[in-house]
């Protein structure tokens, strides 16, 4: 399993790009005697066990691509494809749900059915709707969902899970304020669009401030600010991008309204004009009380009380949540360490998520299959 989630580590694919890592999956599936579906989400793969005569079917699903940056590590497995790396530790996720698929394959010590999915394009190209939106759950028809993430900074042979949300919704807005263009030395003669920009940044945190409920929690974030192309030249326009974090669709529907209502006025206020556009992304991710408890009680039979954590929900979006919006199920995390595990060759940085010097604790792989394991059977075994 370590040679295996080393290999889809040198050789990342983007979002839906992967065609190597299905093709290993599929083929690695199939040499065990398990049943393989291909194309859903364009490159996703479900794998299909039977056991014992049983009403009941549970999914199981692990995240396929990589990330678009360049590795900084140089360790044998290392990436071998420049701007292209898993620094999410999604060839971990797969690795451990194989592992699973091999012993459950090979026992088939449960009842009913147990459904692999693997699937593709996590990291912004929404792979899991892509593979509802091909029927998935219509041809697979799973009772409960289920999925887990490496967690960089819990310990490992740590576990981490909540009831509720725990990711949060991922939103984008691309505002452009057109002013009026002139000298920098004559700014009378024209409508500066920078200062109003500027404004705006601060006139968006009185929302999460002023117009949110106190208990409520949402992040607006301005990631970019582009104008201008002169020192001496007031442009004629600015444009402003960032990202709304939220857990509820209420506090996002609050959010985006008075954005745009913000906007409009201030610019209107000015003299200048404004075009405003928010996408809404990911949903958040949010367990299901039922679900959420059996992974807990699991997770303690596996590794002890004192180490299932409670999980802190984090502004991170994962596209996980469109399964939760169309099934019950839990998504948890297992710890990956502080990153002592990383072999010689490895970059400065830490070993965090999304960072180049990242790299998948291998000591999870069979820790995260027996919790796999485990929670099939488990789950599977209930009236």
């Amino acid at each position: 399993m370590r040679a295996i989630r080393r290999d889809i580590h040198a050789h990342p694919e983007l979002c839906f790009e992967e065609e190597r890592t299905s093709d290993l999956v599929a083929r690695t599936l199939a040499n065990w005697g398990i049943e393989v579906h291909r194309g859903l989400g364009k490159t996703g793969v479900v794998g299909v066990i039977q056991g014992r005569p049983g009403k009941r079917a549970i999914g199981l699903r692990a995240d396929m691509d990589a990330l678009p940056m360049t590795e900084h590590n140089t360790f044998a497995h290392a990436s071998r494809h420049h701007g292209k790396m898993h620094a999410c530790g999604h060839d971990g996720h797969v690795a451990m749900l194989l592992s699973a698929a091999r012993h459950l394959a090979a026992t088939r010590d449960f009842n009913g059915t147990v459904y692999l999915v693997f699937q593709p394009a996590e990291e912004g190209g929404g792979g899991a709707r892509e593979m509802m939106k091909d029927g998935l759950f219509d041809r697979f028809p799973m009772d409960a969902i289920f999925g887990m993430h490496n967690w960089p900074g819990m310990p490992v042979g740590t576990f981490a899970v909540r009831n509720g949300p725990c990711f949060a919704s991922s939103n984008e807005f691309h505002i452009t304020i057109r002013g009026k263009g002139c000298h920098g030395a004559m700014p009378h003669l024209g409508i500066d669009p920078v200062p109003i920009a500027c404004q705006l940044v601060q006139a968006f945190q009185t929302i999460l401030t002023r117009n949110m409920r106190p208990v409520e929690t949402g992040v607006i974030s301005v990631t970019m600010i582009q104008a201008g192309e002169a020192t001496n030249v007031i442009p004629e326009s600015v444009v402003m991008q960032g990202t709304v974090r939220t857990f509820t669709t209420e506090t996002l529907d609050l959010i985006e309204n008075r954005m745009r209502e913000i906007t409009r006025h201030l610019c209107a206020a000015h003299g200048a004009e404004a075009d405003f556009e928010f996408s809404r992304n990911y949903p958040p991710t949010v367990n299901h009380p039922a679900e959420a408890a059996i992974v807990r009680q699991v997770m303690v039979e596996l590794v002890g009380e004192g180490r299932v954590q409670e999980f802190e929900p984090t502004m991170g979006a994962e596209d996980f949540s469109y399964f939760l919006q169309g099934k019950p199920g839990a998504y948890f995390v297992i710890g990956n360490g502080d990153g002592t595990h990383r072999e010689g060759g490895h970059g400065l940085g830490p070993c965090t998520l999304h960072n180049p010097s990242y790299d998948f604790n291998d000591e999870l792989l069979p820790l995260g299959a027996t919790l796999w394991v485990r929670l099939v059977q488990r789950w599977l075994a209930q009236a």
